[in-house]
């Protein structure tokens, strides 16, 4: 079972919260799931954070009343989507004394079975372009440092390293890179710079948005595993810190595709 919820949640009254607020919230999040928040090396929950118009400065980040924003949740196993998918965070959720309004749920659910099978297994037509949103700072670990770009190869990386840890299909290693490597190309970006607080120090990543190509001439089968990983980044997220806000990922799939899957 894969699952990616979102609530649409409003603060009560203006919340001016630490810059480091997310790690409190999830938590709290956590507790609330029953799910420990250590132990894991690839940690299989993914987290956004609050997303949307708020003010931020060097200390602090302001919620306005008057702005919806956005939470999501997402499990990358069986126990941590069963868990995301019983939770009930109620009429309001509080933390650090502010008081948030909680709105509607919506919920992506699917599995690594049934994803293998719409966009492999069945050899589909691929898409040959994606269009990516990075919503949270998202950041790479490279060389004891934050690498704050969308490296094609790093971004495969991630979502593959998530799929083969996860999922019962392996789909392969570092030759699979090679190829999706030469295959793919970073064909436009929007994006800018920004820090992530994590405890006491920050980390560099990037927002915005990204265009992904493939050429008509690559092999169909590197394609529909692009857009495999491609649309599992919707669930796991991309880079570092993930369980901590970092990473948060939307993909728009393509409505061809979308009339074409039930669940996704």
């Amino acid at each position: 079972m894969l699952i990616r919820s979102h609530w649409n949640l409003t603060p009560s009254d203006t919340a001016v919260l630490p810059r480091s607020y997310h790690l409190e919230l999830v938590k709290h999040l956590h507790e609330r799931l029953g799910l420990d928040m250590g132990g894991q090396q690839t940690p299989s929950l993914t987290f956004s954070g609050l997303v949307g118009s708020a003010t931020r400065t060097p200390e602090f980040v302001t919620f306005h009343p008057e702005h919806p924003y956005h939470l999501s949740l997402s499990g990358l196993s069986e126990t941590t989507s069963k868990a995301i998918f019983n939770l009930d965070l109620g009429e309001t959720l509080e933390f650090l004394g502010s008081q948030f309004q909680v709105g509607d749920r919506q919920q992506d659910i699917t599995s690594y079975d049934q994803l293998y099978t719409e966009l492999i297994a069945n050899e589909p037509e691929p898409d040959l372009q994606f269009n990516l949103s990075f919503l949270t700072p998202t950041g790479f670990s490279q060389k004891r440092i934050y690498l704050p770009l969308p490296v094609p190869r790093l971004l495969f990386q991630s979502w593959l390293d998530r799929w083969n840890e996860f999922a019962p299909v392996y789909l392969g290693s570092y030759d699979l890179l090679d190829y999706l490597e030469e295959a793919i190309a970073l064909k436009y970006h929007n994006i800018k710079s920004c820090r992530f607080a994590i405890y006491r120090s920050f980390a560099t990543g990037f927002l915005g948005d990204i265009t992904l190509q493939i050429p008509r001439r690559t092999d169909p089968l590197i394609s529909q595993v692009a857009n495999l990983l491609v649309h599992y980044a919707n669930f796991c997220g991309t880079g570092v810190k993930t369980r901590l806000g970092m990473g948060f990922t939307n993909y728009q799939i393509p409505e061809q595709s979308r009339d074409n899957s039930t669940n996704l």
